[in-house]
């Protein structure tokens, strides 16, 4: 397993079989050059407990816990487009995220832009489509917690 970005965030409930606290660990991470969650749960009252993975990207839930706890991270093009323009920015984009030319466009205007801001995760994914093609990105992290 090779995991080169990775982040998780520990969230609290209530356990739907005793009613007593939940600790979830909801995480988002990038395997094999895909785009993975997964949450695992387990009751501190009962043997309640389960894991579930998924790929693509995270449910609502997952993002704004990686988000509250970490901060958002920002992915921009280092410097300004060499030769060749921006032409190799938005290629990169479809390959990797298989979108329409329109919005594969509106994220390479602004990854030229002010950046794409998103869990760390999620703009490390971002920024293998342009470096498998040779175009320069820079990934600021979040903030230390």
């Amino acid at each position: 397993m090779v995991i080169t970005a990775a982040q998780s965030a520990e969230v609290t409930s209530v356990c739907g079989a005793c009613g007593g606290v939940s600790v979830r660990d909801l995480g988002q991470f990038v395997e094999r050059d895909l785009l993975r969650r997964g949450v695992e749960g387990r009751c501190l009252s009962c043997p309640q407990g389960w894991c579930e993975t998924g790929t693509g990207p995270a449910p609502r839930e997952i993002r704004q816990a990686l988000l509250a706890r970490h901060g958002p991270a920002r992915l921009r093009l280092a410097g300004q487009p060499g030769r060749g323009g921006l032409v190799p920015v938005p290629r990169a984009l479809r390959e990797t995220y298989g979108l329409p030319l329109g919005e594969t466009r509106l994220m390479a205007a602004g990854l030229s832009g002010a950046g794409l801001s998103g869990t760390f995760v999620e703009r490390a994914y971002l920024a293998q489509g342009p470096r498998k093609r040779s175009v320069a990105t820079t990934l600021a992290p979040p903030p230390p917690a």
